[in-house]
This record gives C-alpha cells, structure tokens and sequence, in this order.
C-alpha cells in the first residue's frame, strides 16, 4: 500500500519544490478557508477544516480491492495511515474518499448496501476521518450521484433497498444502460433520494465537505428518459436535461449548506466544456460563476500539453476565464495515473508524452501556479 502512494507521490509531489505554497496569496472565495462564515457548531461539536490553497488526492474505489478486500480493520486503518502519512509529507490538505461509488456505500448507510469490495465488519469512512483529521488533512465525502449496481449486483441485493425496488415495480426513476442500472435526475424521486445520501453523510459524519464527480447522463440516446421528456412538454431535450442535472446538484449544495455553511461542496467535471454539454449536459459555466451550486469546481485536465485535440494549457486557460470574477475557486485535476503510460487519446504525436516527459507533472503544476487558479488535485 505505501508503494501505492508513494509513488505516485514521488512522480507528482517530490518533483516539485515547494508545494506548501503552491498558489498565489489572493483567494477568490473565502469558503475554502478556516475562516469561512460561522454556523452551528454539529452535534457533536466537530468544526469543518477546510484550506484556503487546496492541494487534494483522491481516493478512489477502484483501489479498494488492494487494501479493503479481505483485510481487517486494523489492516484498513494501517494501510490509509500509510497513504495519508506520505501525503501529509508532501503537503496534501485535502483528500476526496470514494464513499458512494455504484449505488453502495463505504460508510453505516440506512439507505444503501454495503460496498461491493467491503467484506470487513468496520466503516471505512470513520477510520478515514480519524486518521486523516489527526493529520491535519480535510475530508470530502466522494460520491457518485446518478450510477448504480449492474445487473448482477442488483439481482443479489435485498428486495428492501430503494432502488431494487423502484426496478421490481416498473417505476421509471432508475433506468439500465449496458448492464448497469442509472438514476434518471427528471424525477424527483430520484433528486430526494440524492438529497437523502447526503443528508445521511453530513448529519452521521464529520466530514469538511462533499465532492462529487463527472458521472452525469451516461447516454445521449433519446431513449433514455423519453417519457419524462414528452410529459415535461420541453422542446430541447439537451436544454431540459440540463437544467434536470443543474437541479440535483443545487440539491447536492443546498443540502450540505443546510447542515453547516462551513462544509464544502464541490464538483469534478471532465476537463473538455464542449464535452461537459453535449455528451452529460453538465452546465459547468453556471455552476463555476455563479452561487449556490457549489464551492469549488476541479476540472479534470488529464491533457499533455502536446495533446492533439484539448493541449493542456488552452484548456488551463479555458477553465480560469470560466471563474474569472467568481465565488467559486478553481481546483485543477491533474493525471498523476498516467506517467509513463502511453496515451492513446492524445492523437499520433502525443502518444508517448507521459512517457518521454517525466517532469510533465512538475511542469503542469507550475502552470497552475501561475494561472490564478486556487489549487490542484492528483488522480493516481
């Protein structure tokens, strides 16, 4: 497990010098920062701890299996203080848990199954709190809003969850593309239950904020809420299911704000705009100008700078003029995963940037520095 993150720590955090002060002074929103406005104190006393320059991680399901799968609690716990400990080295104050990635929970859920890669009797999210609090690291909860269990991981699950039953009884508020079963947000059933998950992490755990991810619509085929679409009487689908996902994520927002205004909610979309609209109707533009849709904004700008189609400083660019004059600051997602990896993507001349440039990430690091933008965050 410390091979894990200590080498991605080694390729993104140790080529940079000086990563306690990675951006400018100036911050344009005071709701990353241990100075936002007062609130009530939680139940249980706990004060949100939140910084003003993000320097974030991410934790993702897809790594469970390694340190989750067949381990205890003791074992858990030994592995994220390892993970959290390199990363406290090189100066991570911000780390996203995946608690809600497939429909499942990594933490005590009323609504949800335990997740898929936890066979342990123990709540991840509790031992990811206290060791990384202990560390002086943030916490988001990471959840992924509209994307569910697969057919088989349906079939075995309790007739009593939510969903399966939505399913068993024909309701429309859930819908299966390829295999795998989606949330359709035109409902508001479907925006209350999401309303209700976070609800759920925010009232049980002392967390410092909630992060969610870019799995909006999962298809652009017209079939997939047809009926929801002639029956709202709109006329530009791609227009309505737009507003339909800035809806739930207003609800995301609201209800984070509603338990403690110093809680943070932020959102990661992908790093292409033109792609956020038309292939998951993501209005990127309004939540990352305007208020009440959320805190921070981490674009995921997995892109070399040779990159053929999105070269990774236009889209820099891009990003920090979508803020420009906002309250919500800028967290630039950056592609630690793919050093040393060919990338096909890139089109024929980039392909093997993250293999011939390995400052590439040093380099990408430094550019945000210098673009006015309020932090960065490393997918490994």
């Amino acid at each position: 497990m410390k091979k894990f993150i200590a080498t991605a720590c080694a390729a993104a955090f140790l080529i940079s010098s000086g990563c306690s002060a990675v951006l400018p002074t100036e911050n344009r929103s005071s709701a990353v920062s241990r100075e936002a406005p007062q609130a009530a104190e939680s139940k249980r006393g706990y004060v949100p701890m939140n910084y003003p320059k993000q320097i974030g991680m991410w934790l993702p399901y897809v790594k469970f299996p390694e340190y989750m799968q067949g381990k205890s609690g003791e074992d858990f716990r030994k592995s994220v203080a390892e993970i959290l400990e390199d990363a406290a080295a090189e100066s991570v104050n911000t780390v996203y848990f995946h608690v809600h990635p497939n429909g499942d929970a990594y933490f005590s859920s009323d609504i949800y199954p335990k997740g898929a890669y936890l066979d342990g009797n123990y709540d991840p999210l509790e031992i990811v709190l206290e060791e990384a609090h202990k560390r002086g690291i943030s916490v988001h909860a990471w959840i992924n809003p509209l994307r569910m269990q697969t057919n088989e991981q349906m079939e075995n699950l309790p007739d009593s969850f939510i969903v399966k039953k939505w399913i068993d009884t024909g309701k429309p508020f859930v819908k299966n593309v390829n295999g795998r079963w989606y949330l359709d947000p035109a409902y508001s059933e479907t925006v209350e239950l999401l309303g209700g998950t976070v609800r759920e992490i925010v009232e049980k755990y002392d967390v410092d904020g909630v992060h969610i991810d870019d799995y909006f619509y999962p298809t652009t085929s017209p079939g997939f809420d047809s009926e929801a679409f002639a029956e709202s009487g709109a006329s530009d689908l791609a227009a309505w299911r737009t507003e339909n996902v800035s809806r739930f994520v207003k609800k995301l927002h609201d209800t984070v704000k509603e338990r403690d205004k110093r809680l943070l909610f932020g959102i990661s979309p992908q790093g292409n705009i033109r792609a956020d609209y038309e292939t998951q109707y993501a209005d990127v533009r309004k939540w990352g100008s305007e208020s009440g849709f959320c805190d921070y904004i981490v674009p995921q700008i997995y892109f070399g700078f040779e990159n053929e189609t999105m070269p990774f400083l236009p889209t820099l660019d891009e990003w920090v003029k979508l803020t420009e004059g906002s309250e919500v600051s800028l967290i630039i997602g950056l592609a630690a995963y793919k050093l040393g990896r060919e990338d096909k993507w890139a089109g024929s001349s980039a392909e093997l940037e993250w293999i011939n440039d390995p400052d590439i990430i040093n380099k990408q690091i430094n550019a945000v520095k210098s673009s006015g933008a309020d932090g960065y965050a490393l997918y490994y």
